[in-house]
């Protein structure tokens, strides 16, 4: 397996796998979780780290960089690598590239009709930090009431 950054020709591969990884929030989200225009301003605003075997996209995982602060987030697997443990090296991959930029802390958020999502991230070395309302620009799409789940990890030194 390779891992890498991705580039703007990555796009609509990108686009493709993070809507069918997250197309099991279809129970309370209308429509795709990212357009092609919100998966721009993710590539303008932050890295996506790429998981590929033999030129196949598996997997993806968003980070962005505040300083100190990074934020993990839209970590997608491909639904036939799910359960394989590529989230977890994923996430891993996704902590180290934060350090090695100098974050001390990753942040994500969680929706938290997802309920399978925080003891996932709990295992992780990740806690519960308190919740937020659902982004303005999701609001429209949400057909059920829901919340994000703030949740944050200490990042050790570079390893």
């Amino acid at each position: 397996m390779n891992l890498r950054f991705a580039e703007e020709s990555d796009h609509e591969s990108l686009m493709s796998l993070i809507n069918r990884a997250f197309a099991v929030e279809a129970y309370f989200i209308r429509g795709d979780r990212v357009s092609p225009q919100r998966l721009r301003e993710y590539m303008q605003s932050g890295r996506f780290l790429l998981a590929e075997e033999n030129g196949q996209l598996l997997g993806c995982v968003y980070v962005e960089l505040h300083g100190e602060a990074a934020y993990l987030g839209l970590l997608s697997i491909d639904p036939a690598r799910q359960k394989t443990g590529l989230g977890r090296r994923m996430t891993a991959a996704a902590e180290e590239f934060a350090r090695e930029m100098g974050g001390r802390r990753m942040d994500l958020t969680v929706v938290n009709l997802r309920t399978e999502l925080p003891p996932f991230y709990q295992k992780l070395g990740y806690a519960l930090a308190g919740t937020e309302p659902i982004r303005e620009e999701m609001v429209p799409r949400v057909t059920q009431p829901c919340h994000f789940i703030r949740m944050t990890k200490t990042l050790g030194g570079a390893a």
